[in-house]
Formats: C-alpha cells, structure tokens, sequence
C-alpha cells in the first residue's frame, strides 16, 4: 500500500535559525525552499537520504489557526511535543564530539543502551532529537534498563 515516508514536519519558531542548525550544525541540506506566499515551504534532508525530508514548519495559518499556534508554539518551546527525530549514525561518539564542537548543546551524553549508543539534545526551540548508534543483533532489555529509564534510584 504505502511506499514511503517523504516528509514529516517539525514545528520551528524561526525557519532561518532553523537551518543555521539543521543545515549548518547537524549537517542536513536544503531539499525545497519555496515562498508560497502565503507560507514559506521549507524542507531538509541528510545528504545519505535525500528523499526523506523533514518540513521545518511555523505553527500558524493556514493549517492552524492563530489561536492554536500560540498554544503549539507554547508547547514546542517546553519540548512538550515528543521527540523530533531520531537520527543514526555509525559513531555516536564521534558524532557527539563533533556536533559539541559546533556549539550544539546535549541533553544526554552518549550513553550504552540495549538497543545500542545514543544521546540527546534539543533544537534552537526545544524540539527533543536523539542520536543513535543502533546495536546489531537482537536487543535484551534487563530490569535494570528499566529503572534507569523510569528514573529509579539504585
């Protein structure tokens, strides 16, 4: 039935500041750019996969309304919507490292999980993104993987 997933919208507050950190930090490209008069069409992708885009979208007319912006732009802000993005890499590390250099500012370190190496960060507008170096083979989560996530002390 379905063939894909092309696009998926991430709500920004600023498209411009949006690339300086999509484009210009996390290494994302311009895939369409279009003033469509009424909105500005803005979408990027990872150069390894560029028919996957995210659209880097301002919560308001035509697809909310101006009421409902300002409560979803509340909300992003908090980091109240859930995560972003979850994007891989082959050396989470590495890829910390880097991205740190850049001025990028984590969340979480680079961490060992069952499901492999990951850690975290927000956007410039509180928009949750992890980063992820899956693990091969099967994942075994262990009862104490689970207190850590729920934050149990040990």
């Amino acid at each position: 039935m379905f063939t894909g997933i092309s696009i998926h919208s991430v709500y920004v507050l600023d498209q411009n500041e949006a690339l300086d950190f999509y484009v210009g930090k996390l290494g994302f490209q311009v895939a369409s750019d279009v003033d469509m008069g009424f909105m500005r069409w803005l979408t990027v992708a990872l150069p390894s996969e560029p028919d996957r885009q995210i659209l880097l979208e301002v919560p308001g007319p035509p697809s909310l309304s101006e009421e409902t912006a300002v409560q979803v732009r509340d909300l992003v802000t908090k980091g109240a919507l859930g995560v972003a993005a979850i994007l891989n890499t082959d050396d989470c590390q590495k890829t910390y490292d880097t991205l740190s250099a850049k001025g990028v500012e984590f969340t979480e370190k680079p961490t060992q999980q069952p499901y492999g190496i990951d850690c975290a960060l927000r956007d410039p507008f509180g928009n949750h993104i992890r980063i992820t170096q899956p693990a091969e083979g099967p994942v075994e989560v262990t009862e104490e993987d689970i207190a850590r996530w729920r934050g149990d002390s040990e």
